[in-house]
Order: C-alpha cells, then sequence, then structure tokens
C-alpha cells in the first residue's frame, strides 16, 4: 500500500490544515513551471504529482481518511510481523456496508475475478432500497469500471444491467469528456445492446424503460427511429394501439424509410411519411 502520509510528507496525526498546506507546498515544487525539467525527469515529476494528489484525496476526505487509517493499521502491523499478511479482499468481504461492497466489485473487476464482481453487483442491487455504483467511486473510476462490469453483465446475458450502467456512463460523458476517442466505442456498445438481446431478455416493463432511456442519449436519427419502433411493438404486443401508433408514427417521421416495420404499419394502420 502506498503510505498516504509519507507521500505528503507528513504525521498520521496531522490536522486537516497541515496536510492542505503540505500538499499546496509539494505541489508547487513539482509544477513544471517552477521545477523547470523535461523528458524522463518531467515524467517523473508528473508520476509524482499524481501520487500526491491521490494522497490529498485521500486524507483531505474525513471518510476516505478513516478507512485508509484503518486499513494501513493492519498493513503496518503484518510488514512489521504482527500477523499475517493483510488480505483487502477478505477485509472488505467482512464488511457488510454497501460502500465495502461497491470497492468489493471494483477489487474483483481489476483481478480477474469477474464471476464474483457480477454475482456481487446482482446481489447488491436485488437489495431494498437499491443500489448505485456511482454513489462510491470518484467520476473517472466509476465510468471504468462501469463499463468493464457492463461487458460482464452483458456477457452473461443481462443486457438489462449493462443497458443501466452504461447510460449512466453515456450521460457523464456528455457532460464532461473523459473517455474521449475511445467514447465511440461506448455508443457501439449501447447500439449492439438495443439492437440485440435487451428486448427479448429484459420483459416489456423493463424493456421499454431502457428504450424510453436510449431516446435521451443522443444517438442519432436513425437510432431513435429504432428504438421507437421498438417500443411500438412492444405497446402493440401490450394492446395499448394508440401509444404504439404515435410511436411508429413519430419512428416514420424520423427515418421514412425504415426497414422491416411493413408489417406493423399495416397492422396499426400507420400511413407511410
Amino acid at each position: 500500500m502506498e503510505d498516504c502520509y509519507r507521500v505528503l510528507g507528513v504525521r498520521p496525526a496531522s490536522s486537516a490544515a497541515e496536510i492542505k498546506r503540505a500538499f499546496r507546498a509539494r505541489a508547487k515544487s513539482l509544477h513544471p513551471d517552477v521545477a523547470g525539467k523535461g523528458g524522463a525527469a518531467g515524467e517523473d515529476n508528473a508520476r509524482k504529482m499524481r501520487e500526491l494528489i491521490s494522497a490529498y484525496e485521500t486524507l483531505s476526505d474525513p471518510a476516505r481518511r478513516a478507512e485508509f487509517d484503518a486499513v494501513y493499521a493492519q498493513f503496518r502491523r503484518s510488514a512489521t510481523g504482527g500477523e499475517a499478511g493483510f488480505d483487502y479482499r477478505l477485509w472488505l468481504m467482512e464488511r457488510d456496508d454497501a460502500e465495502s461492497r461497491a470497492k468489493l466489485i471494483f477489487f474483483d473487476l481489476l483481478h480477474e475475478l469477474e464471476d464474483e464482481a457480477v454475482a456481487e453487483y446482482r446481489a447488491q442491487r436485488a437489495r431494498p432500497g437499491g443500489f448505485a455504483l456511482s454513489r462510491f467511486f470518484d467520476r473517472e473510476d466509476f465510468m471504468d469500471c462501469g463499463f468493464i462490469l457492463a461487458e460482464e453483465l452483458n456477457a452473461r446475458g443481462d443486457a438489462y444491467e449493462a443497458f443501466i450502467l452504461l447510460a449512466e456512463v453515456v450521460n457523464l460523458e456528455r457532460k464532461r469528456p473523459y473517455f474521449k476517442h475511445f467514447f465511440p466505442e461506448v455508443i457501439a456498445f449501447v447500439r449492439s445492446i438495443l439492437r440485440g438481446p435487451l428486448v427479448d431478455s429484459a420483459g416489456d416493463e423493463l424493456a421499454l424503460e431502457c428504450l424510453e432511456t436510449a431516446l435521451e442519449l443522443g444517438l442519432g436519427k436513425k437510432d431513435d427511429a429504432y428504438v421507437l419502433a421498438e417500443m411500438a411493438r412492444i405497446y402493440h404486443r401490450m394492446g395499448d394501439g394508440r401509444t404504439a401508433a404515435a410511436c411508429l408514427d413519430e419512428a416514420l417521421s424520423r427515418e421514412p424509410r425504415l426497414a422491416g416495420v411493413s408489417a406493423l404499419k399495416r397492422e396499426l394502420g400507420v400511413a407511410q411519411k
């Protein structure tokens, strides 16, 4: 484990103000305008800056600092022979709070324990009161974790849960880019779920929930037309012909040459645009 106190150069008993002053002083010394280093030395400074920021984010948040202190105390005892080696995963598994279970999911995803991560996520989602993974990570960590977990869920036939995670990732990316050049792959994944197993595997009510969400993601006219046509099919199957016709009419207004809807148009009495 990285010693956050050592990175910042402060004592474990340091106050929040002392931690903030130490961070500012060290960050200033590592800034390129002050350090004036390029090449390998500059890369080393950049690495140290990332470590510094990570340590400060941990120690400046009371809850994260308390968790770090508890984990690091056990780690130090094991390093000095006080007890058997500290097992972070076992420590998380012994805790029942939602944040620890969320961190267990992320840990397992990053340590080739995908089955365990998916099982834990499903168990948490089934608990009363709901479970939102994004509550327990910063924005970038959630986006990484959410995308990886969505892949694993979809591979195991859970298209609904995969889509819910991806929709949250897409909305975060729209607000402030993080994936950037990788984002088209995220959108392609969303499209593959919408055009693949979602409707058949999720059931009508959940499928409609996802399709309505998809319309808010800004995927484009052709995608929206496809989504609206799928909604029309579901409403028609549910016996709501009026809503089905309205959805199909809206789909054709966006994509007049929409394929695969001829029979549905006849059944609903919707005229070609």
